[in-house]
């Protein structure tokens, strides 16, 4: 299935520079857990109010939906996000994981690469409630969690 891009045509793609070293204040070396042949798994740069170090899981190739994602691809991306959900819900201790996907702006993506997003879940979040109020987090904050998060997909790995 072909869909049409939604991708502006001078579009610099996050996930896409973040993996050939272009750094910002969203994108740091850091903030990558996990990588793949297919797949990459980083700490995001927004946070909600009560669900901080969610992580985003990507391919590494750059696609914009799930709509033409090559079925390899598919599987890579979420294999990685199963490894991120159970490292999470140790390395966090929290009460549950929730994973979700966007495509196409009726559908809320508002960045033209897919990626799924895992975040901790606790009793009482609200997560659906405060989208308003998610926030941009410093590349210090991310790299506590990105650390403890890459320690326990390391020791999973290591120790399944």
């Amino acid at each position: 299935m072909t869909t049409p891009s939604h991708e502006p045509a001078d579009y610099s793609c996050p996930f896409c520079l973040l993996q050939v070293g272009v750094v910002s204040e969203h994108n740091q070396p850091s903030d990558v857990v996990a990588t793949t042949e297919l797949a990459l798994a980083r700490i995001s740069p927004k946070w909600w109010p009560a669900n901080p170090g969610a992580a985003l899981v990507i391919p590494r190739e750059h696609h914009e939906n799930v709509y033409d994602l090559p079925r390899a691809t598919g599987h890579a991306v979420w294999d990685l996000v199963q490894q991120v959900a159970v490292a999470m819900r140790t390395a966090y201790a929290c009460d549950g994981i929730s994973v979700r996907q966007h495509n196409e702006p009726a559908g809320g993506q508002d960045v033209w690469h897919l990626h799924v997003h895992v975040f901790p879940r606790y009793d009482g979040d609200r997560l659906y409630e405060r989208d308003l109020e998610a926030r941009w987090v410093a590349a210090d904050d991310r790299a506590r969690y990105a650390r403890v998060l890459a320690a326990e997909l390391d020791r999973l790995r290591d120790h399944p």
